[in-house]
């Protein structure tokens, strides 16, 4: 019999989420007895919950401080966030619940666990409910809901995270962070040759976030090497690093928008620089390409740069003038700690973490779908 999963998801609150949804859907096209919906969770509000989502990338790029106040705010007061969310959501969500009859719901964005969550509790709809964390180490209180049936976290940390907020151990799943197989490779020992320019990658998340024209200056003036920089949705950012370092440059520089082919140019690359995005830093890992992490946004990634250095996955760079330095470390005794970071990072990823993810999916237990309990819209 083929299971029906409901993934709520996000396409414009970063681009983690959808990622995450798409490494869990590429597996389940080798199962033909899964079949999965997906909804970004913020189109169930109207326009009005939409404009909310796609807040987060400009408020993201002009004010970090902005962004850490909301955060924060949010933070406290969770179930004013899940009674805000349902009110805006339930007439949608319960015409979704008609139409895709779902086995069980998979939620991996925090705004739609508690408010889904009293939603089927109101409507005394008994449907399996389960969460996966996007987040690393600082995970909201709206990621922890006592009432989800599972959660599912990616780090050891974030799990830890939960039990403070008063989620049982037994309820919580650690499964590693699930990334697209088209990211997974195994590489060997990093070696420069003589007259071989270091190839860089400097990028910021799907927004953009960062000083990456300070990063490139001081790469460019100080080592024989090529950079390739990632300006994602941000494409003012993208014009004035065009402006600004290819006239100055030339074809040492290379300038991207958002792009899809993100994976090839990791291969490509002998380092590469990244805000803590916890997408972006473990799709580099997969990759097998050391990061050098150079910020993070307030709330949400605060400690990931300490986590990244804890697993010796990459080293933190607080300032642009730091760059020569730590480089020179980097590439010191025949890239000797370039070599090392690669070797933690192919012991530390799990590349069959999206298979985990599905299998528990499936493996959850099913509770009767009243129908009958759902309105229909038709």
């Amino acid at each position: 019999m083929t299971k029906n999963i409901l993934i709520i998801s996000s396409d414009n609150t970063g681009h983690g989420h959808k990622s995450i949804t798409e490494s869990i859907c590429e597996k389940v096209r080798k199962n033909h007895d899964v079949k999965i919906h997906v909804i970004d969770g913020f189109s169930m509000g109207g326009q009005f919950l939409m404009n909310i989502g796609k807040s987060y990338g400009p408020i993201t790029r002009m004010s970090g401080t902005l962004w850490k106040m909301i955060w924060h705010f949010s933070s406290l007061k969770p179930s004013l966030v899940n009674q805000f969310i349902e009110s805006q959501i339930k007439n949608d969500f319960l015409q979704l619940l008609d139409e895709v009859k779902p086995d069980l719901i998979l939620s991996v964005h925090p705004n739609f666990n508690g408010s889904v969550i009293n939603i089927l509790e109101k409507q005394r709809i008994k449907i399996p409910f389960v969460t996966l964390i996007a987040d690393l180490v600082n995970i909201y209180p709206l990621w922890a809901d006592k009432r989800a049936d599972y959660i599912i976290s990616p780090t050891v940390e974030a799990r830890d995270k939960c039990i403070e907020f008063g989620i049982p151990a037994e309820n919580i799943k650690v499964s590693g962070f699930p990334v697209r197989s088209r990211f997974h490779r195994d590489t060997g020992n990093f070696i420069l040759k003589k007259g071989t320019p270091l190839k860089c990658l400097i990028m910021s998340g799907g927004e953009g976030v960062g000083n990456m024209q300070n990063i490139a200056k001081n790469l460019l003036d100080n080592f024989d090497c090529t950079i390739k920089i990632v300006a994602g949705r941000n494409a003012k950012l993208k014009a004035k690093l065009e402006q600004t370092l290819k006239s100055r440059y030339g074809d040492k520089v290379e300038i991207f928008g958002f792009t899809k082919n993100i994976q090839d140019l990791m291969f490509d690359s002998d380092i590469a620089f990244t805000r803590g995005s916890p997408n972006v830093m473990f799709e580099a890992i997969a990759s097998n390409t050391p990061i050098i992490i150079t910020g993070a946004l307030p709330g949400q990634e605060e400690d990931n740069p300490a986590f990244a250095e804890k697993y010796n996955l990459g080293v933190v760079c607080k300032n642009a003038n730091e760059i020569k330095s730590i480089i020179n470390k980097l590439l010191a005794n025949n890239g000797e700690k370039l070599n090392d970071i690669k070797t933690c990072q192919r012991k530390f990823i799990n590349s069959h973490a999206a298979e985990d993810i599905l299998q528990l999916l499936l493996q959850v237990e099913d509770r009767s779908y009243e129908t009958a309990a759902v309105p229909s819209y038709s």
